[in-house]
């Protein structure tokens, strides 16, 4: 299913989209089609990369901790 979409892009944005659109032969709706897929994907990465980055904070103290146990559990059994 497709959504018909009425959009302003700024008269620099537009003239590369169709000079790039003669020069690759492609329909410009499959163009843009392609270009937001690819900037959904970068996004998703983004917040991806900052969920990551909220969870590893939060569990940081608690690894730390985790990791001093375990090497002094090693020095008790190296003994």
């Amino acid at each position: 299913m497709s959504k018909l979409l009425s959009l302003k892009l700024q008269d620099r944005v537009y003239e590369e989209a169709e000079e790039i659109l003669r020069k690759s032969r492609k329909a410009r709706n499959a163009y843009f089609n392609e270009a937001i897929n690819l900037y959904n994907k970068l996004w998703k990465r983004k917040l991806l990369k900052r969920a990551l980055a909220e969870e590893s904070a939060l569990v940081a103290a608690d690894s730390m901790e985790l990791l001093e146990t375990f090497e002094r559990l090693e020095d008790e059994l190296g003994e």
